[in-house]
């Protein structure tokens, strides 16, 4: 099993990070963070990088049935979903719930990350 779920797409980056949180929106996630990886490891390690992002995702009412069943599970809270450059295109990535969960005794998280996965599949078929 995959850890992440993949798409690339030919639009230019902001409008991949546009349609990106867009398609998110639509479909119940807000995004908590929002990481310029390219920036961060410029300012702290003065290393240049290609465009990399990392959005920190949540569908609260999912998050919600999480943590009611299993109380630590914020600590794999939030849904990660990257856009980074790859040769002029924008790669999309989104993380694996079901995949992540494997790891946790619980479940009821099963049924969940289904429903995440769903979600996130039907985002990257909408950008």
């Amino acid at each position: 099993m995959s850890y992440c779920f993949t798409k690339t797409v030919p639009y230019s980056w902001h409008e991949a990070l546009d349609r990106t949180n867009a398609a998110l929106a639509n479909h119940g996630f807000g995004v908590l963070t929002t990481i310029d990886v390219q920036a961060t490891m410029k300012k702290k390690l003065d290393v240049d990088m290609d465009q990399y992002t990392i959005l920190g995702a949540c569908n609260p009412k999912l998050a919600h049935q999480a943590i009611t069943g299993e109380p630590r599970i914020g600590v794999m809270l939030p849904c990660n979903v990257i856009l980074r450059d790859v040769e002029g295109n924008v790669e999309i990535s989104a993380v694996n719930a079901e995949s992540s969960m494997q790891g946790v005794d619980n479940p009821g998280l099963g049924e969940i990350a289904g429903k995440v996965n769903g979600l996130l599949q039907d985002v990257l078929a909408e950008i």
